[in-house]
């Protein structure tokens, strides 16, 4: 599958956590992220990343082009949902390219468990 990781600036660690306990899991996957979060989450685990720009310099709408041409199959985007964001457009844009596309979409920790966990146990969703 190929996934992609996004995370907002407060939900960086977060992310990185979940990447480092699920390393095994991901490590079977061609993953995609933004920029730093991609950055942090290879520092943490080692796992090969393709990495974009940073959201708000374009890479939410990388990551959508991606979404629009049928190329990814999961995406994990931890959302701070009470900070403004500037690029909140992209975000949304985002989000209902799932809606469209019919791609599984966690927008928190608790959610992307569930999914991770369903990877790990091979029960696919796509």
């Amino acid at each position: 599958m190929k996934i992609a990781l996004i995370a907002h600036d407060k939900k960086k660690a977060e992310i990185t956590e979940l990447a480092i306990k699920y390393k095994e899991v991901l490590a079977e996957h061609e993953l995609y992220a933004t920029g730093t979060t991609g950055t942090l989450i290879m520092g943490e685990t080692g796992l090969t990343i393709h990495r974009m720009k940073s959201g708000p310099l374009g890479g939410d709408q990388q990551i959508g082009a991606m979404l629009a041409d049928g190329d990814l199959d999961l995406i994990i985007f931890l959302r701070d949902p009470l900070t403004a964001q500037p690029h909140e457009p992209d975000v949304s844009a985002l989000l209902r390219l799932c809606d469209v596309q019919k791609i599984p979409l966690a927008t928190n920790a608790t959610s992307a468990v569930v999914m991770l966990e369903a990877l790990e146990n091979k029960i696919y969703f796509a």
